[in-house]
């Protein structure tokens, strides 16, 4: 009998077999990160006396003082594997949720955020460890593809109601925010504790473990080019918000919108996107990736410049193009970054890729903010010299890692047992 091809694989999707209550838990997450990244300056600003640079400097101060925990989070993923990691990264955010909306001062929000910050870095840490354990070589671009595009599907539901909370703009719309937030955590930890525990590396701490990791050269340049990335990755949920309510004065319905365009772009296309790209190399993936963020730099910068309805026009069209650059980019750093690691320290090698990230979060609030601040063009220009600098990562990657030479595919390889 002839196969019948689900719609599911004609979206490039892969098949989730035992997996699917992790992939659930992995959507309801998303559904709460996603109602409250929009909104996460704008909460603060809302809910608390601070001003735009204070809650930038509080939200990068305290992703600064959690950053140390992701290298050792990485040992802890090796030793006992990546379930415990994850389900205390759950715990952690909820907890840091329900106290924001106690949260008045200065120091308060750093505290607070520094816990959900953690959470955060828990639940990153050991995300991609778990990835790679579900899926096999060849066909990891579509499972990362796949869970970033049904994590953008939630921030699509979770952006809905942001946009709603911003249009209202009250400070119990975005205490309601933050409830729901909370919840998604509290359904998602009850969801992966059923979830079947990923093998631990079954090895005890080896001298030299962490030196062998720092001294990978290649894989040091593959972190650098994940921070290019990652800082980039930040303009959806830290620039366009206040970009496009507090410089260019638009209505709140924007943001919503933009958002939603995002997530339907990335729910209905990653899977086609990836397909799309099989068979071409991957460093020059990564390279088209940055060259798709510096073009959309410049349509969103150009609304600076536009009336009103122009420039929502614009903000659209540069979000949709800034949709290209995620797509392209995200499942193959996903997957090369898993690959690339040797399994056994893959927890350590994993959360360099963690810690970039982590130095994204700390420095883009506060930077981005600074230059928000002073008007239209210097944000436009930074962000543009961050994608030039990640199209030279990824041209130094084709010369020096040999699995950043390897064509993107989509079919699964058999491993040997």
């Amino acid at each position: 009998m002839p196969h019948t091809t689900t719609w599911a694989e004609r979206l490039g999707w892969p098949s989730l077999g035992d997996h699917r209550r992790f992939v659930t838990a992995i959507a309801i997450d998303a559904v709460g990160s996603g109602v409250f990244m929009p909104v996460s300056v704008l909460y603060f600003l809302a809910t608390t006396s601070l001003g735009l640079v204070e809650v930038g400097a509080a939200l990068s101060l305290s992703a600064l003082l959690a950053l140390p925990v992701g290298p050792l989070l990485g040992g802890v993923v090796d030793r006992f594997g990546a379930k415990v990691v994850l389900l205390a990264g759950n715990a952690l955010q909820g907890a840091g949720f329900l106290a924001y909306l106690l949260t008045e001062s200065f120091t308060a929000v750093v505290v607070w955020t520094v816990v959900v910050t953690l959470g955060r870095t828990a639940f990153w840490g050991s995300y991609g460890t778990i990835v790679a354990a579900i899926s096999r070589p060849g066909e990891r671009e579509r499972w990362f593809g796949f869970l970033g595009a049904l994590r953008n599907v939630g921030f699509a539901l979770g952006g809905l109601a942001a946009g709603l909370a911003i249009t209202i703009g009250t400070p119990s719309a975005y205490a309601a925010i933050v409830v729901v937030n909370a919840a998604s955590y509290a359904v998602a930890f009850l969801l992966l504790l059923s979830v079947p525990a990923t093998a631990s590396s079954g090895h005890r701490p080896e001298p030299g473990s962490w030196a062998t990791v720092l001294r990978d050269r290649p894989y040091r340049l593959l972190v650098l080019g994940q921070l290019c990335f990652a800082m980039s990755m930040m303009v959806l949920n830290v620039v366009l918000p206040v970009y496009a309510t507090t410089v260019l004065g638009l209505p709140g319905w924007v943001t919503g919108t933009v958002f939603t365009l995002n997530t339907v772009l990335v729910g209905l296309g990653q899977g086609l996107v990836v397909r799309a790209m099989t068979g071409a190399r991957r460093w020059r993936v990564l390279l088209l990736a940055h060259a798709t963020f510096a073009a959309a730099y410049a349509v969103m910068a150009l609304a600076g410049a536009l009336p009103v309805a122009l420039a929502v026009v614009a903000l659209l069209l540069g979000s949709v193009v800034y949709t290209a650059g995620e797509l392209l980019g995200g499942p193959v750093h996903g997957a090369l970054s898993a690959e690339a690691a040797p399994e056994h320290l893959r927890g350590r090698y994993l959360s360099l890729v963690q810690l970039a990230w982590g130095v994204a979060g700390a420095v883009a609030p506060v930077t981005f903010a600074w230059l928000l601040d002073r008007g239209v063009w210097p944000i436009w220009a930074a962000l543009g010299a961050i994608a030039l600098a990640g199209g030279l990562v990824a041209l130094r990657l084709g010369r020096v890692m040999p699995l950043a030479t390897d064509r993107v595919s989509t079919r699964s390889e058999v491993l040997a047992v």
